[in-house]
């Protein structure tokens, strides 16, 4: 699907009818509808896999209430990129929305590229360094770091949500950082019961000896401190690395889980087939 024109600078004129016209709602029907138009213009299962999955994180940030704008899309990309994303992983997720635009007649509506030259490439962390950075912080005795890395390492939670992981949300299994996250359960066991030995009975989990509530600065410093024990690159040492390890956790996970489905209906379909179907069409003789 051609998209090129999405980058073309846009007048005064279609900035304010832009701006005019109503968002799109993304329904489970428009999606479908979206998908099945790739399929039928003979795009591959693993294309059709990685629009899916991109539809799927834009989802998991769109609110039910919301509409596909120019301005959520905006903010949008500016939370994959927070969330660790590179730019290059944020396009591909813009192509598949202004596909899915173009696709239903909102082109007004589809969003720019995030600019990649001289993109320096984030470091990636691995699952062995991510368990290395537990058990050295649990070595040291420092449990409170040893709670951030887990908590960054298992959820998808922006580094300025950090205030919401509340003993109330906790306790509850959701945080809403401003979109509905659960908390593990091995993590919730976790911070109830350092919440507990630490008397915080209410309000944020996270803070300093002082009550304050911690910043980004004393936070990496607190996760860069493993690195020599651990034996991790500093650089690797921060929440966006181990929200990125996550998101791609998760992600691989999702590919096999959805590459495992098609696996099994195919074979469903192919049993079925021997069972009520044309047998000699099956088997490759000629329909008469």
């Amino acid at each position: 699907m051609p998209l090129e024109k999405s980058q073309e600078r846009p007048s005064l004129s279609e900035n304010t009818e832009r701006l005019s016209r109503p968002g799109l709602r993304l329904t489970d029907e428009l999606e479908l509808r979206f998908l099945e138009n790739l399929r039928e213009h003979g795009r591959t299962k693993g294309t059709i896999s990685t629009y899916r999955r991109n539809l799927s994180k834009l989802r998991k940030y769109l609110p039910e209430d919301s509409n596909l704008d120019p301005a959520f899309l905006s903010s949008w990309q500016s939370e994959l990129l927070e969330q660790g994303y590179s730019p290059g992983t944020v396009n591909s997720c813009t192509a598949t929305v202004n596909g899915l635009l173009e696709f239903a007649g909102r082109r007004d509506l589809q969003a720019g590229q995030i600019p990649i030259n001289g993109e320096v490439s984030s470091p990636e962390l691995t699952r062995n360094e991510y368990l290395r950075l537990l058990q050295a912080a649990k070595l040291l005795k420092k449990r409170q770091t040893y709670l951030l890395v887990l908590l960054f390492g298992t959820m998808d939670l922006p580094l300025r949500s950090l205030s919401r992981v509340t003993v109330e949300a906790v306790q509850e299994g959701w945080v809403f950082a401003p979109r509905r996250l659960r908390v593990p359960p091995c993590l919730r066991a976790e911070l109830l019961a350092y919440a507990g030995e630490r008397g915080i009975g209410s309000g944020p989990v996270f803070c300093t000896r002082y009550g304050k509530l911690m910043d980004r600065g004393n936070i990496n410093v607190r996760i860069q401190s493993l690195a020599r024990d651990a034996r991790v690159s500093a650089e690797k040492c921060n929440p966006r690395c181990l929200r990125k390890l996550c998101t791609a956790t998760q992600e691989s996970i999702r590919a096999n889980l959805e590459l495992l489905a098609e696996q099994t209906y195919d074979r469903l379909l192919e049993k079925e087939s021997l069972t009520a179907g044309w047998s000699d069409c099956y088997k490759g003789g000629e329909e008469l």
